[in-house]
């Protein structure tokens, strides 16, 4: 007989779900037919696989040591532990902003994936668990049956934060809150034009899987998303604008596309409309990628979780009307100080924004 306890990371899912990530490598179907027969039980007793699991339950595995270890899968995911531990090699230097036991927060560099599109790809989910694994925040035993993972996608060439969860509480809570709209997130850029006052502009998106690009729409048709999206200028000279975005609705390349559909494209991206002139070119100005940052992200007051959000009120107890902020690349520095040397000032930030 072999035993599988559960451990905080585990609990609170269904027996069956369970079962399915800590043998990968059995049927579905035959999981089903052992809880019958009683070859797989908890806490000793019969079990259906819709129990829901608690911190310190056992599970009693009455198969042959060969079938059991045929069903764990262990080959791969000893290919899954290298691939993240080479991860962290690869991407070293990649800036941690805030780090509890349940959350991670890092500043995403310019070119780097925030999950992998293809097996040989490097990306920031397989960094994080490299870097917890090396660090010894997570054992090789627990990714069995947990992931830590990216709760929040940043496009390839877009820095700025990256928000994970380390615990099941804390990919739970940032989904919660991520789905919910129950934290603000901001964005800086240096877009094409001069803009003049603050705008919330809405719109619907509608996205060319083909193609990997989305259209924006004025009106409503089938496929389409609803999106909204605020926008306040920091600075301006007569050509550019550096903007501070708040993503509202959350949708695939939703600032690039809505920016772009206003005549205002962000510099460098030049899947949108924002390809560097000749102009620019000639003033020394030659980003490699759009100049699209992340740049912070407020969480709400513990009042405000543990009024909506009650099962995590604990977890963001020490993120409660925090902000986290992640400074810009050199590359936008750099661009943004030339662009706004002699720069005009068009709008105090305190007066409307609720934090920065």
């Amino acid at each position: 007989m072999q035993e599988l306890r559960i451990g905080p990371n585990e609990a609170g899912q269904r027996l069956d779900k369970y079962l399915h990530k800590a043998l990968p490598a059995a049927p579905n179907s035959l999981l089903y037919q052992q809880l019958r027969k009683k070859n797989l039980t908890l806490n000793k007793k019969k079990a259906e696989g819709k129990e829901i699991l608690k911190e310190g339950d056992v599970i009693q595995c009455f198969f042959s040591q060969e079938t059991f270890e045929k069903f764990l899968g262990r080959s791969d995911l000893s290919d899954r532990i290298q691939a993240y531990r080479n991860a962290y090699q690869k991407l070293r230097g990649i800036e941690i902003l805030y780090e509890d036991e349940n959350f991670l927060f890092l500043n995403k560099p310019v070119g780097v994936l925030s999950q992998k599109a293809a097996a040989q790809d490097l990306s920031i989910n397989e960094w994080l668990i490299g870097y917890l694994l090396g660090n010894g925040k997570i054992k090789e035993p627990e990714l069995e049956t947990f992931s830590p993972s990216v709760c929040n996608r940043l496009d390839r060439n877009t820095s700025g934060i990256v928000l994970c969860g380390k615990s099941l509480i804390g990919l739970q809570a940032l989904s919660a809150l991520l789905k919910e709209r129950g934290m603000e997130k901001y964005y800086h850029c240096i877009c094409k034009g001069r803009i003049r006052e603050e705008k919330t502009i809405e719109g619907f998106l509608i996205k060319d899987e083909k193609e990997n690009r989305v259209m924006i729409l004025k009106e409503a048709e089938a496929g389409a998303s609803p999106i909204l999206t605020r926008y306040v200028p920091l600075e301006a000279s007569q050509n550019h604008t550096l903007l501070e975005v708040e993503l509202i609705t959350g949708k695939t390349h939703q600032i690039r596309a809505h920016l772009s559909s206003m005549g205002h494209p962000i510099l460098g991206d030049s899947k949108y409309g924002g390809a560097v002139s000749e102009r620019e070119k000639h003033l020394g100005i030659q980003p490699k990628s759009q100049l699209l940052h992340a740049h912070h992200v407020c969480f709400p007051s513990k009042e405000e979780v543990e009024n909506q959000w009650p099962e995590f009120a604990d977890a963001f107890m020490p993120l409660s009307g925090k902000t986290i902020t992640a400074t810009e690349p050199k590359e936008f520095q750099k661009i943004r100080d030339a662009l706004f040397s002699k720069r005009v000032i068009i709008y105090e930030r305190h007066n409307n924004l609720r934090k920065s």
